[in-house]
């Protein structure tokens, strides 16, 4: 049984289908579930391959009942885990937990995926667990093992990402390791699910901390009148010790964003001290949609135009490319920086159809010639694989070019970032 049929959990459900399970995926959301039951993926990131295969197959059912893990030996909690006001919000972890409580099976394996703090496992989902009389040592495993889906990626399929495992006990290890063995191709078990809660921080964090070491590397460029996207071609030409991240305007998605502040609060929490480098790495990151909105600004006016009463036409505002999700989109921060200075914002993107933000809603622009003619600015956010550049910087004004998408292009009509 899988709890949270969003793109990690529907992920995970159709996986274990695919490997022969029989799975249910259960969700509050009865919408969802009634979309899912009539075969239709209503949820981004999710390969419409593998969810047809998984519902034909009859392997994969949907239920809105918790009650249905009375049925399962083998359980995964994947529920979101936000942040309010800075602060990790456990909510939905904490009722997916009761919820499994009063239907727990003796025996049973209850595997969290959510990306949490080290010692959510063990200290906030273990005693809900055990509030149903049973004993995490003795009645039932419990073991951690963070999802690792990157939504969009079609290099890595879901068997070949490797899966780390920590569990409460060596037995819940072993097990959770037995299970996923049949789901992917590699294991990596660790000593504890605080381990393995920390490493899946890590691997976000980094990732948080190299796209603001590139963003301000961006801004340091364009201050000297360097190309930035020269720079990292030249540094990424090195075989071994440099991996590449590009800048843009900002970062999104229900990962890059959130995860760090786990780690930064539980530090502030628990050992009372900051995490600066994280810490550093938000605030540029943060501060990137503002600037890039700036960047447009002078666009315009080296155009010639100014920025209050200029059309702009934002081309994607989805996180990232080919993907329908705008969870934490930093587009969606560019769009009210440039609202707010006075522009006349319309937006197209394949994948979206309406936005909201700040208080303001914009339905999707048809992307036809007149609509890009008529545009003082064509900014390129997110460039998805559909979009027709040459024919965008044919007709455009004035296109500004977010993630070197035209790379070394040196058309008259393209301001890159």
């Amino acid at each position: 049984m899988v709890m949270g049929q969003g793109y990690v959990g529907l992920s995970l459900a159709c996986a274990a289908a695919e490997a022969g399970f029989q799975v249910s995926g259960v969700d509050v959301d009865g919408e969802r579930i009634d979309s899912l039951r009539h075969g239709e993926l209503v949820v981004p990131g999710v390969p419409d391959r593998v969810f047809r295969e998984a519902v034909e197959t009859a392997r994969l059912t949907f239920s809105a009942d918790p009650s249905d893990v009375a049925e399962a030996n083998i359980v995964f909690l994947c529920v979101p885990t936000p942040v309010r006001d800075t602060v990790p919000d456990l909510s939905f972890v904490g009722d997916a937990s009761s919820d499994v409580a009063r239907h727990l099976r003796p025996g049973s394996l209850v595997v969290l995926e959510s990306t949490t703090y080290p010692g959510t496992t063990e200290e906030f989902v273990r005693p809900l667990l055990e509030a149903g009389g049973m004993s995490a040592e003795r009645d039932f495993l419990l073991a951690y093992s963070p999802e690792r889906i990157d939504p969009g990626n079609d290099e890595f399929d879901f068997r070949e990402v490797p899966r780390i495992v920590g569990g409460l006990t060596p037995e819940a290890t072993g097990m959770a390791t037995l299970v996923y063995e049949q789901l992917v191709d590699k294991i990596v078990p660790l000593s504890s699910c605080r381990a393995a809660e920390l490493a899946k921080l890590l691997e976000n964090t980094f990732r948080h901390v190299n796209i603001a070491l590139v963003n301000e590397m961006a801004i340091l460029c364009h201050e000297t009148g360097i190309d930035v996207w020269e720079v990292i071609d030249g540094a990424a030409s090195k075989p071994f010790g440099f991996m590449r991240f590009d800048p843009g305007p900002g970062v999104g998605g229900h990962c890059i964003p959130l995860d760090p502040t786990y780690l930064t609060w539980q530090i502030r929490r628990d050992a009372e001290r900051r995490f600066r480098i994280v810490e550093q790495a938000q605030e540029i990151n943060g501060e990137m949609p503002g600037w890039v909105a700036t960047r447009i600004a002078d666009a315009l006016n080296e155009a010639g135009k100014a920025m209050k009463g200029a059309r702009i036409l934002v081309l994607g505002v989805a996180y990232k490319p080919d993907l329908g999700d705008v969870r934490e989109s930093p587009v969606l921060r560019v769009m009210g920086h440039l609202v707010r200075r006075g522009a006349k914002v319309t937006f197209h993107d394949p994948f979206i159809e309406r936005v909201r933000a700040n208080g303001w809603q914009l339905d999707r622009t048809a992307l036809t010639t007149a609509a890009v003619r008529a545009a003082d600015c064509v900014a390129l956010l997110t460039p998805h694989t559909s979009y027709d550049l040459e024919w965008l910087s044919a007709n455009a004004t004035l296109v500004f070019d977010a993630r070197n998408a035209y790379a070394s292009s040196r058309l008259a009509t393209v301001e890159r970032l």
